[in-house]
């Protein structure tokens, strides 16, 4: 059994997409039990609609939800305690879910994940891992907003966490990673990326396979993995592609209305067309993984609906499944050992 709590009043639309969200998410793991935060007199009506959920799920009356626009330390200030972001994290501390799921305000998320949760022992700062489509499957790019304008050693934290989810997420003994880069190089880009470099490098770990410096270009190739880099550029890139992707969906469906024989040609590669929609949806790849904190934390799109929000709970399933806290743990003590002088204690309970 997977515990999942739902913050149910995050996101544009708020309960009126996540609960038929849990809905389809339920039909695909029906070993799933949920537990629910929100407004009462907005969540029972629509709760009522869905046998199944509410019959899978406990819920808990919030006062407070926490707005789209708010800034996260007012969010921290009005909502602790209170409000159903904070609760949903909070059930982790209590040993009622094993991950949370918010399509709520990200600033205010990261803000309250990182404050009821805490990082992880040695992880300086956290950082959001988001799941990219290429053209060799799916690749893991991160940061992607959490931190701005990292650090060398931030950025070898990044790596040994995004290979701990890739092997979670793909099922893969030594994902490769890659530093997103100006050019390939040795000699190019910032001091602090070819350092991280030469950590990565150095440390020579059994769980990834460090590839050595990317292009933008390539993670859309599915060159390695994983891609790591900052949260600036990583944010920047993340919202180009998702632009870019919206912008030839576009110039697709002027190009096939424009003429008749246009039109004659959509329908005869109608199923060629389809496959390419799928392959661009969004929804398919929804959900943002928050990591280095003591819990597992997913951050859906905020105008996610019903199908995407089931992909962003797929996402925490799988992390839970296949222990994506475990293994960023060992791999943190695995890299703590090789950076120890002898004799000295590396375990989870603090940094060397």
């Amino acid at each position: 059994m997977v515990r999942i709590s739902l913050d149910l009043m995050g996101g544009d639309h708020g309960p009126q997409v996540i609960i038929p969200g849990a809905a389809k998410a339920l039909e695909r793991h029906p070993d799933i039990r949920f537990v629910l935060y929100g407004l009462e007199a907005e969540c029972l009506p629509i709760l009522e609609k869905y046998p199944k959920v509410k019959a899978a799920s406990t819920f808990h009356a919030c006062e407070i939800a926490i707005a789209m626009d708010e800034k996260p330390s007012q969010a921290l200030r009005r909502g602790r305690g209170k409000a159903s972001m904070w609760q949903a994290i909070d059930a982790i501390n209590r040993n009622e879910a094993d991950v949370v799921v918010s399509a709520g305000n990200t600033g205010a998320l990261m803000a309250m994940s990182v404050f009821c949760l805490r990082t992880m022992a040695g992880i300086q700062r956290p950082a959001i891992a988001a799941i990219w489509p290429t053209l060799k499957g799916e690749s893991i790019v991160l940061d992607v907003g959490a931190t701005i304008g990292a650090d060398a050693q931030q950025l070898m934290d990044f790596a040994l966490m995004g290979g701990a989810m890739a092997r979670a997420l793909f099922e893969m003994e030594r994902p490769t990673i890659g530093l997103l880069n100006v050019g390939v190089e040795e000699m190019k880009g910032q001091e602090d990326v070819k350092e991280a470099g030469r950590l990565i490098r150095e440390a020579n770990l059994d769980g990834i396979d460090y590839f050595g410096f990317v292009e933008g270009d390539d993670i859309g190739r599915g060159t390695v993995d994983v891609v790591v880099t900052e949260g600036f550029s990583g944010n920047i890139a993340l919202k180009a592609a998702e632009g870019t992707a919206r912008q030839i969906a576009e110039y697709l469906r002027a190009a096939m209305s424009r003429t008749l024989l246009a039109k004659i040609g959509y329908i005869l590669a109608k199923g060629a067309f389809d496959r390419l929609r799928e392959k661009m949806d969004p929804r398919k790849v929804n959900g943002g993984v928050f990591l280095g904190l003591n819990g597992v934390v997913i951050k859906s799109h905020g105008g996610a609906d019903a199908e995407g929000f089931a992909a962003a709970i797929d996402v925490g399933y799988d992390m839970v499944r296949n222990g994506l806290k475990a293994k960023i743990e060992t791999d943190l003590d695995k890299y703590r050992a090789t950076r120890a002088p002898e004799g000295t204690p590396t375990g989870a309970g603090g940094e060397v």
